[in-house]
């Protein structure tokens, strides 16, 4: 029969993080709760949706929690209704006190609520993890490498290991994260200062996602462990499990080529506003695309919509060398790629009309490329 009080604020932000893992459209009516588990010195909160499952640790020896736990206990409460009610309280601090048929009383100031619960022992326990030997990484250079990939993921799920980005570990060190829907590819690596154990896996680009949403740059590090089926993600409060996706990954690495005829440098920012423009009329055509000429002097695009008119745009650019090239392609792609870029300048280089082209950063080269393949015209 669980009691314990808390911070309202500190407990609102605990539970909200972890109602991310809780889907509102859950097949499995139990996922709609949130599990709390209170014991001597702490309490758990744990919610899941199959996919993705967050557990948050609330030690009392935390300053600005306030935790003072009278009784451990367990409870599962169904989790929108729980923090609908706790984030309206009256009070900086409330009361939760279990009573009989797994009910309880939640008080703070002058208001007193009941909510009915259900008993812990029908959530489904977590996978066990074996947790020697992490993979630490800063934080906010994970999230870094998910913002330039996981927006390359596929989001249909006819082909369900393409909605995953695929993160590999080779000679201990080389960490290459790569995601990829069949029209466009986003690449990164990065060199680990610390050796660790290869691995070879795809994860849903939503989980990672919600990782990102859920750890903040606040938290330096973050301890990553695989099984043979999920991912964890740990800090010294935060548990987050994700699931792998099943089955073998595309070979990405033969995409990317080393040979070109044209290449051609231009202001990210700029290009990017020009893009968007261009993005306005072609979104009004059927076939969305944006036609890019480039000459020996000169880089101008068109777009150009029957019903609504049309774009010509003479673009900025620092450097033009190479062949001349006409080239159509989905002005999306090459926003999205542009959104993911941090330097000032971008590199696209081109072999041919039908062929992928790729960008880098100009001050980076090496550790970053995105490709995204032209759309044949008449």
């Amino acid at each position: 029969m669980l009691q314990f009080s808390i911070n309202k604020a500190f407990f609102l932000q605990a539970l909200n993080a972890t109602k991310r893992a809780i889907s509102s459209k859950n097949a499995i009516p139990i996922l709609s709760t949130i599990k709390i588990e209170v014991k001597k010195d702490y309490l758990t909160l744990t919610g899941s949706n199959g996919q993705i499952s967050i557990e948050h640790t609330i030690a009392s020896s935390q300053e600005d929690a306030g935790l003072l736990i009278t009784t451990p206990g367990a409870i599962l409460l169904e989790a929108n209704f729980f923090i609908n009610v706790v984030s309206s309280l009256p009070d900086v601090s409330l009361e939760v006190t279990e009573i009989e048929q797994k009910q309880v009383v939640i008080r703070s100031g002058k208001s007193e609520i009941i909510l009915k619960g259900k008993d812990v022992d029908l959530y489904p326990r977590l996978q066990e993890i074996s947790t020697s030997n992490p993979l630490v990484f800063e934080t906010k250079v994970l999230r870094q490498l998910i913002a330039e990939t996981a927006f390359a993921a596929s989001t249909q799920e006819s082909r369900p290991i393409l909605t995953g980005v695929h993160l590999v570990l080779s000679h201990h060190q080389e960490f290459k994260a790569v995601a990829t829907d069949s029209h466009r590819l986003s690449q990164r690596q990065i060199n680990l200062e610390k050796a660790s154990d290869n691995f070879d896996v795809v994860v849903p680009s939503r989980s990672l996602r919600e990782f990102s949403a859920v750890f903040n740059d606040e938290v330096e590090t973050v301890e990553v462990f695989f099984s043979s089926s999920q991912m964890l993600f740990r800090t010294e409060t935060i548990s987050f499990y994700t699931r792998l996706l099943e089955g073998n990954y595309p070979d990405t690495d033969r995409l990317l080529t080393k040979t070109f005829d044209t290449e051609v440098v231009f202001t990210t920012s700029k290009l990017r506003q020009a893009m968007e423009r261009a993005h306005l009329m072609s979104n009004a055509t059927q076939n969305g695309t944006v036609k890019l000429e480039i000459t020996g002097k000169a880089v101008a695009a068109h777009a150009n919509s029957p019903e609504v008119g049309q774009v010509h745009e003479e673009l900025d650019t620092e450097s033009i060398s190479g062949s001349k090239l006409t080239i159509s392609f989905n002005p999306t792609y090459l926003i999205d790629a542009l959104k993911a870029i941090k330097s000032e300048q971008v590199t696209i280089r081109f072999i041919s009309p039908v062929r992928p082209f790729t960008l880098t950063p100009a001050d980076d080269s090496e550790n970053f490329i995105q490709l995204v393949t032209p759309v044949r015209t008449n």
